[in-house]
């Protein structure tokens, strides 16, 4: 049993298909099987159940699979620590996040940091959920996940950055533009854009509606908030959204109009991370470099 096999399988867990790893490691299917077998004869039982649709692991695979993560990830974090030692001032922060997020929550950090550690290596990687980040946080060799923060879970810090206040955004010349602001029960007749599919915003909202009692009716969704707010503007629905970082609420110029439902709980987003404490210095600068940022638009905003 090696590092390597270790590596493969906790990929493999994550893939739920073997031909996708091979893909993504450029090597054959049968190679990636052979790393898995060797920790199959290693633990003497089964780590995968195969099924036409790929594969999944077993009870043993699980505790293996999160085992495996769990060290590797500590042991990747060490090493890239300890070259940043050798190197001095350069390294690498490598982030993962939603497609949208380094624009609306991170571009003026991205820039300040950017003109402090010229020779700082800043890597995103694109996940489309913040449960795919969580996972990615756990499999791959990475410092932080920017998320909507949840729930617990478990190998993961989580750590509030702010909240972001409901938004009802619409085409200027909906009725309901001119509002200064809206209630929730108010939402029930309108046609709802519902935001991407497996969002922790699209779980939060839908828990507001139920609550409250509102049943919005919807025959369109979207991948991610600014599709949302494109389809306001044009006229094809109406779409809740939280009110992201530099946006003047109300709006009151251009052809969408973004009105307050300050009854609706309010989102929050932040950091999440395997360790706070094991980050590197340069990580954790990062984190705070834009925690700081978005304190100051919030601010501006008011």
């Amino acid at each position: 049993m090696t590092l390597e096999d270790l590596r493969v399988f906790v990929a493999v867990c994550r893939a739920g298909s073997l031909s996708a790893v091979a893909r993504d490691l450029g090597c054959t299917q049968s190679a990636v099987s052979q790393h898995v077998r060797r920790l199959e004869r290693r633990t003497g039982t089964e780590l995968l159940d195969r099924h036409a649709r790929g594969v999944v692991p077993t009870e043993a695979g699980r505790i293996l699979q999160a085992a495996a993560a769990d060290g590797i990830a500590g042991l990747d974090g060490a090493l890239r620590r300890v070259d940043e030692l050798v190197r001095g001032d350069s390294g690498s922060v490598r982030v993962t996040t939603g497609a949208t997020t380094v624009r609306h929550f991170m571009s003026e950090a991205v820039v300040g940091f950017r003109r402090r550690h010229p020779r700082v290596s800043l890597e995103f990687q694109t996940e489309n959920s913040s449960r795919s980040c969580f996972d990615a946080l756990a499999a791959d060799d990475l410092d932080l996940a920017w998320i909507t923060i949840g729930r617990p879970v478990r190998g993961i810090e989580q750590r509030p950055v702010m909240e972001l206040p409901w938004v009802l955004a619409v085409c200027a010349d909906d009725p309901l533009a001119a509002r200064p602001r809206i209630e929730p029960a108010e939402l029930t007749g309108i046609r709802h854009i519902r935001l991407p599919e497996n969002s922790a915003s699209r779980a939060h909202l839908d828990a507001a509606f139920a609550e409250s009692g509102i049943r919005i009716r919807s025959d369109t969704s979207v991948a991610d908030w600014d599709t949302a707010l494109l389809l306001a503007e044009l006229g094809l629905g109406h779409a809740v959204v939280p009110a992201l970082p530099g946006w003047r609420v109300p709006g009151s110029e251009g052809p969408l109009r973004l009105v307050p439902v300050p009854a609706l709980p309010p989102l929050a987003v932040g950091w999440a991370v395997r360790r706070w404490a094991a980050l590197s210095p340069l990580a954790r600068a990062f984190a705070d470099d834009v925690a700081r940022s978005c304190t100051a638009r919030a601010a501006r905003q008011q």
